[in-house]
């Protein structure tokens, strides 16, 4: 079923519900992503959990009128949602920057019970400035938008071995935005240092994470209490969509555990 929550500064936030079970677990997409980047999410796990899809303010079918793009307002957009579902114990599936929102939205929703955080935040100790962010994408974005995503990010996202359908889905997808609302809705995530948040944040987390970069764990234990990653191989930045089949039975192994 197709939705509507109301977040804090009265956007309308678009998800999808479906499935049953006492756990729900909630996926939230990436930059400029949308709530089909989890469809085979959705039909593997609807028969033992309750899934949420979420648009981000900004993204797919949500209202995209915000003037004050901030991580404290995603993580709004995540908990408006997890106001109106009725379950009593949530885990937040963050892929790439929505990997920060949840970190974010779990310290102001309790019944988040676990965090699942997708190819992000691998290492704390790596911050990038908003001045490093404008200087290194945001130049290029305004410059030429089209260029940057079919030329510039591929060396970022992908990997050898990512298909050419995904990649050629992603850039089209992507190319759908102006390129000033693809920058604002991103920014956010270079305004804030999580690793703050991260401190505070009491409950486990396991990440899920290519093998195109490394992680550091021990790094990350310094802020996270609970932390542990599983690696995906022969993946890019999108292991749901390069490998669902396989994605989809280590996600089911890390939510069993942490359950």
């Amino acid at each position: 079923m197709e939705k509507y929550a109301v977040s804090s500064d009265d956007q309308k936030i678009h998800y999808k519900e479906s499935g049953n079970g006492n756990i729900a677990i909630i996926l939230i997409h990436g930059w400029l992503g949308n709530t089909e980047w989890w469809a085979d999410q959705q039909k593997y796990f609807t028969s033992n959990y309750h899934v949420i899809q979420l648009d981000l303010a900004g993204h797919g079918k949500s209202d995209s009128s915000r003037k004050d793009w901030t991580s404290s307002r995603y993580a709004d957009d995540i908990k408006a949602v997890t106001d109106t579902i009725d379950s009593q114990e949530i885990i937040l599936v963050g892929h790439s920057m929505s990997g920060a929102y949840v970190l974010e939205a779990s310290l102001k929703i309790p019944k988040v019970k676990a965090l699942v955080l997708i190819d992000t935040l691998k290492n704390l100790d790596e911050s990038f400035t908003e001045e490093q962010a404008e200087e290194i994408m945001f130049t290029h974005y305004r410059k030429d938008f089209k260029y940057a995503v079919e030329n510039f990010l591929p060396q970022y996202l992908f990997a050898e071995q990512t298909p050419v359908a995904v990649k050629e889905r992603l850039q089209y997808e992507f190319l759908q935005n102006e390129p000033e609302k693809a920058i604002n809705v991103l920014q956010p995530l270079y305004k804030t240092d999580f690793r703050g948040i991260a401190e505070q944040v009491q409950i486990p987390v396991v990440a899920i994470n290519s093998d195109a970069s490394p992680t550091n764990l021990e790094s990350n234990r310094k802020y996270l209490k609970d932390y542990n990653y599983v690696t995906i191989t022969g993946v890019g930045h999108y292991p749901m969509l390069e490998k669902p089949e396989e994605f989809n039975i280590i996600l089911d192994g890390v939510l069993k555990k942490l359950i």
